[in-house]
């Protein structure tokens, strides 16, 4: 695994680099901030699971997503929120992990 991002979510208006409408939910780019925070502000009809919607998360890069998540507490199935890309949210001892497959 390799270290990501440090997921936040808010309230707050953000200069927000994408929107997944399947998910529901505003993101920033990681890469802008100084500190590897992407901010989350999801809509209020959201779908994601609310630990998602009001915990902070780490996110690691895998090479098999379906491995990493056998036989975990999964929060957010894996799905491709764009091309190129597929994520899922775990709950690892009451934290949440999201797990992303790039390429």
């Amino acid at each position: 695994m390799q270290f990501l991002h440090y997921g936040v979510p808010t309230t707050r208006e953000k200069t927000w680099a994408g929107y997944v409408a399947e998910l529901g939910v505003h993101i920033t780019d990681p890469s802008a901030d100084p500190f590897g925070i992407e901010w989350l502000k999801c809509d209020a009809n959201s779908p994601m699971h609310e630990a998602i919607r009001t915990k902070p998360h780490v996110a690691f890069r895998v090479d098999d997503l379906d491995a990493a998540v056998a036989g975990k507490n999964i929060l957010l199935a894996p799905m491709s929120p764009m091309p190129g890309m597929r994520i899922a949210f775990i709950e690892h001892e009451g934290a949440v992990i999201e797990l992303c497959q790039t390429g």
